[in-house]
């Protein structure tokens, strides 16, 4: 199987749909990103590339706090406008009808309609070029009381949005499971 080199791309799949909330000079913001993820597990910790450029990023700036709200595949629409219209133009709570609340942090604005939603205290923003990386601290973790089985998160029913770059520039579901984490690799032992 021959390979094609094509240069430094960000080609990782799939990139996660996130939400990214942030209060910007006193008003509830999001904006969607799918540059992000965990960064650390011990403390959890996750991650946001954010361009410098971002209405969102200013109030993450102002208040070192922000939210990473995680949509269901049913808030495809939602997503995209957050990602193609920015706060300093538009009530993006208004226009997409979400319920905002407020956990532990006080002051890093969660989508109630989203089923898993992470309260994160800034700890380091990491110029890297075209973009900020975020990282923020994870204080408090709220998910969707029907999102749990037997009081755990269960995926199944979260239905993570994910988002697949150009060509196909298009969100998508997970798909079909493949093989049991932790037990597959085994049978190479």
């Amino acid at each position: 199987m021959g390979k094609i080199q094509m240069g430094p791309q960000t080609l990782v799949y799939p990139m996660p749909a996130m939400l990214v909330g942030a209060n910007v000079d006193g008003r509830p913001n999001f904006m969607a990103v799918a540059w992000g993820g965990i960064a650390c597990g011990e403390p959890p910790m996750l991650s946001a590339a954010i361009r410098h450029v971002r209405h969102t990023l200013k109030g993450i700036h102002q208040n070192l706090t922000f939210s990473a709200n995680i949509p269901s595949i049913h808030q495809s629409k939602q997503v995209d406008y957050c990602g193609i219209v920015s706060g300093s133009k538009a009530n993006k709570v208004e226009a997409c009808h979400f319920k905002v609340f407020y956990g532990k942090l006080g002051n890093a604005p969660l989508i109630e309609q989203c089923p898993v939603n992470l309260e994160c205290r800034v700890v380091h923003i990491l110029d890297l070029g075209s973009h900020s990386l975020v990282i923020g601290k994870i204080e408090e973790t709220h998910v969707s009381e029907d999102c749990l089985t037997n009081g755990k998160p269960d995926v199944a029913k979260i239905k993570p949005l994910t988002y697949v770059t150009s060509p196909a520039a298009h969100y998508q579901g997970l798909g079909e499971i493949i093989a049991k984490a932790y037990s597959v690799g085994r049978e190479l032992a």
